[in-house]
């Protein structure tokens, strides 16, 4: 089985972003670096090697918005992705495909932390252009350390639900890359997160 390693919520502008979950949570996020393509992120930790991402277009890059996680035309934030860290990135993806769904093809990916170091791993990635994926992704941090290790505040993570239309179907793709989560009938995809927190529950959706 694949063990969470991360949720993925989408701002449409980092700093702002941040400092509105600071004050919802009364936990301020630390500053993880910039990825290549545009975006960056700060980060909380969810307990057991996990942790939740707040990413948004990087502040300091200019031109066109990324597309990642539907920033291109995010107007609000959003729990838009998550990620499960499996034993064996590479057999569980030849495992997903063998039950009949597609993970995407394992690529390497790094950002630049505040200090300069780099941090690199390996993700799937798919031509996705959701707005909301059910299904997580895969990721190997391999000699890299796991973000969480790393004196992130903390915060609990309450549950985690997803909501779809065809919850079997959902189920079946889930079970392909060896994840779990709470599944629930929905009229559209989303994924809802209850955080525990210094100010009470916060849902992140």
């Amino acid at each position: 089985m694949s063990t969470l390693d991360h949720l993925v919520y989408a701002v449409p502008d980092l700093l702002e972003g941040v400092a509105e979950f600071a004050q919802r949570t009364g936990v301020t996020p630390v500053e993880g670096g910039a990825h290549p393509g545009g975006t960056a992120n700060f980060l909380v930790g969810l307990g057991e090697g996990a942790y939740l991402e707040i990413i948004g277009p990087d502040p300091s890059a200019e031109g066109a918005r990324p597309r990642a996680f539907g920033l291109e035309s995010l107007t609000a934030p959003a729990l838009a992705a998550w990620a499960v860290r499996p034993v064996d990135i590479d057999a569980t993806v030849r495992q997903a495909r063998q039950a009949g769904y597609d993970p995407g093809d394992v690529q390497p990916l790094s950002r630049r932390k505040p200090d300069g170091t780099l941090l690199e791993w390996r993700l799937t990635r798919r031509d996705d252009p959701a707005g909301v994926r059910p299904v997580p992704f895969l990721i190997d941090w391999g000699a890299t350390a796991h973000p969480s290790a790393s004196g992130l505040p903390q915060l609990e993570l309450v549950s985690f639900t997803i909501a779809h239309p065809e919850p079997d179907a959902l189920v079946a793709d889930l079970k392909a890359v060896g994840a779990t989560a709470e599944v629930v009938v929905g009229e559209s995809v989303a994924l809802r997160a209850v955080l525990g927190t210094p100010e009470g529950p916060v849902t992140l959706a």
